[in-house]
């Protein structure tokens, strides 16, 4: 059978935990490409190189690698498993040829997929799935087919059927070859007659599989009425085309611990695989150009943009023209292997190459290959980020290096955001949840020595008033020479919630010259950025209804001052409350967790406002919310803990609410204490 040629690019995507870095490391060593395997637990895999990978057992960024098998070439992309670190892989995932979706074998928890298999649905990226550890399987094939079957779109399509021992899968048959395989620990599958006690399940279940091709051919669907036996070339086109077209889910399984299956999946990947052009296509690379899936700055290298390279090859030194039209040279061309790189004098078409000293270009750049390319306009979802963290450094000297180094790692990592809360005077760092943080800080430390400290952000308490009071500031100083004399009299009057701050002046008969009304604003607000509770004051209406002044001492600066007293001897009177920012969130979650999450909202001081299926998902709930924000540290670990890693939330502001009783004095407490310090 002809295999298309090029190099193809497989992602391997998946659920935390499903084995992805360890079938990449079993692909590599089958195909001849490392010359032992090595393990994900010991950390002796090519992937998860990073210490931080390595402390979590589990992958914080992309993993590139590649192999050849029988004369075909491919790069590999092992993606993110864990919510917090997925947007790494999307960029990458996008364009792929075909993404492997690896998952656990128990039917219990085919709900982990549902999440990936929606993403690779939305993006059209062709995909199979390849059940791993399969010798640990607790229930049959067909049960987990069942299973994921409600939440693809496309036709899932078993290729092979377990042989059994008792209670253990030793080997497999291949529906569409017809041919029985052994397993052989570290070894290739000895070959086997279809046992005789399968030979009939075989039968069915492959003329189930040429059913289900047939869907989408009518010629393949005219012999099998017509109880013809379809030839096996027939059989592999159809597969290749419909796997091509998104129309069918080849699902096949194995072990990558210990080799088995791993074979058989290569040879799928080079007859099934679709060609670079697709995923070219897909992206708007219609000519000659470099696709940019990430920013790197971890490597001894230096900057590196990790890019797929489509229509023509690249050659070192040769340029790429960015999408405003500038031309930049490539300063090194370089193959990634985990955490290795190896330089190259330039990459083929398919390949997925790293390229150095191109300051210039970013992640989500098509890049024209020596002349500017039209790029379609793509529309990036937004980074979801429901963690924040206080972050200062340990030693003020590295001040300028910290923002230095979360400059790079922002750039890296689309997922992150920093920036000063000048109302709280901190500086924040912002993720997707506690987990990427942690990862984040982490590397903070290792690659750019910079130690910080973390503490919990400060909630955005206001203070509002529900009293009128009239009140007089007076500013009155001499001091030799000119004086200082401003005097005022304020209304303080409370407003609706949500209408801010408005002032306003009554004064007649030129009791305050009109040049210096503006300045007793000025102060009006200066007081009201501490209220007598110790936040900032909202809602309030001032008026200005008189006063008076002097011809020689008094100044903008003498009623700004004035305007200061009269408000902050006014508040006190006005009987302040505090208020809290209220969030609407919306809560996803698989239905099964659905009550220990309306649970745990009601222990958060939290209002369910209703929970409805999540359109388009099989067995999944919205949640819609209102929570306090001080009720928001910590939920993202809480709702993870509750749902098997797979609830996650969307959170925006909604409104300030009233907060009384105890809760409220010891929020009041707290501040005073720490202004006092």
């Amino acid at each position: 059978m002809e295999t298309m040629k090029g190099v193809r690019a497989v992602a391997l995507v998946g659920p935390a935990g499903a084995g992805k870095t360890s079938l990449m490391e079993a692909l590599l060593f089958a195909a001849g490409a490392i010359s032992r395997q090595g393990a994900v637990e010991a950390g002796t895999s090519t992937g998860d190189a990073s210490p931080e990978a390595r402390a979590r057992g589990g992958s914080t960024e992309i993993n590139l690698a590649r192999l050849e098998y029988l004369g075909d070439r491919f790069a590999l992309i092992d993606t993110p498993g864990s919510i917090g670190f997925a947007a790494d892989g999307d960029a990458a995932l996008s364009a792929a040829d075909l993404a492997l979706i690896v998952i656990d074998p128990d039917p219990a928890r085919a709900s982990l997929v549902e999440p990936v298999l929606r993403r690779i649905e939305e993006l059209g990226v062709p995909h199979a799935i390849f059940v791993n550890k399969i010798d640990q399987a607790r229930g049959s094939i067909h049960e987990l087919l069942a299973a994921l079957e409600p939440m693809s779109s496309a036709t899932l399509l078993a290729r092979q059927i377990p042989i059994r021992e008792g209670e253990k899968v030793k080997g497999f048959v291949d529906l569409a070859l017809e041919r029985a395989y052994h397993y052989r620990p570290g070894k290739e599958s000895e070959r086997i007659d279809i046992p005789a006690d399968m030979a009939d399940r075989e039968a069915a279940d492959r003329f189930h599989m040429l059913e289900q091709l047939a869907d989408h051919d009518d010629d393949l669907l005219e012999q099998l009425i017509s109880d013809q036996t379809p030839s096996l070339d027939m059989v592999c086109a159809d597969l290749a085309r419909e796997v091509r077209e998104g129309l069918v889910v080849p699902v096949l399984f194995g072990s990558a611990l210990n080799g088995f299956g791993i074979r058989r999946l290569l040879k799928m990947l080079r007859h099934e695989a679709p060609a670079p052009e697709a995923a070219a296509a897909r992206i708007g690379a219609t000519d000659p150009s470099s696709y940019v899936l990430k920013i790197s700055h971890g490597s001894p290298v230096g900057r590196l943009a990790y890019a797929r390279v489509w229509g023509a090859p690249l050659a070192e030194g040769g340029e790429l023209i960015d999408p405003a039209g500038e031309a930049t040279r490539i300063g090194g061309l370089f193959f990634v292997q985990g955490a290795n790189t190896a330089k190259t004098s330039n990459a083929d078409p398919g390949d997925v190459i790293a390229i150095a000293k191109v300051d210039s270009v970013h992640s989500g750049d098509l890049l024209g290959i020596g002349r500017k390319v039209t790029a379609p306009t793509r529309t990036a979802s937004a980074p979801v980020m429901n963690s924040a963290v206080a972050i200062s450094t340990q030693d003020r000297k590295d001040d300028v290096r910290l923002s230095a180094a979360l400059h790079k790692l922002v750039e890296e990592d689309p997922s992150l955001r920093w920036g000063h809360d000048e109302s709280a005077r901190e500086m924040l760092l912002r993720g997707v949840n506690d987990e990427h943080l942690q990862a984040t800080i982490a590397k903070l430390k290792r690659r750019y020595g910079v130690a910080v400290d973390t503490r919990r952000p400060s909630v955005p308490y206001r203070e509002s008033i529900r009293k009128s009071v009239t009140q007089r500031g007076r500013h009155k100083k001499q001091s030799g020479g000119h004086g200082q004399y401003g005097d005022v009299i304020i209304e303080v009057h409370p407003l609706e919630r949500g209408a801010g701050f408005v002032f306003n002046e009554k004064i007649t008969g030129g009791a305050i010259p009109k040049q210096w009304i503006p300045a007793v604003e000025l102060g009006v607000r200066d007081a009201m950025e501490h209220g007598p509770l110790g936040f900032p004051v909202v809602d309030v209406g001032v008026t200005l209804i008189d006063g008076s002044f002097h011809s020689v001492d008094s100044s903008e600066l003498a009623f700004r001052l004035a305007g200061r007293i009269a408000m902050s001897e006014a508040l006190p009177g006005c009987v302040p409350y505090l208020l809290e920012p209220i969030w609407q969130v919306a809560i996803l979650t698989p239905g099964s967790a659905t009550s220990r999450v309306s649970s745990a909202v009601s222990s958060r001081r939290g209002q369910v406002l209703g929970i409805n299926p999540r359109e388009g998902w099989s067995r999944w709930d919205r949640i819609d919310v209102l929570l306090p924000e001080a009720e928001l540290h910590g939920l993202d670990a809480e709702l993870r803990s509750l749902s098997q890693g797979l609830a996650s939330f969307e959170a925006r502001f909604d409104h300030l609410s009233e907060l009384g009783g105890k809760l409220a004095e010891h929020i009041v407490q707290h501040a005073k204490a720490s202004a006092a310090v």
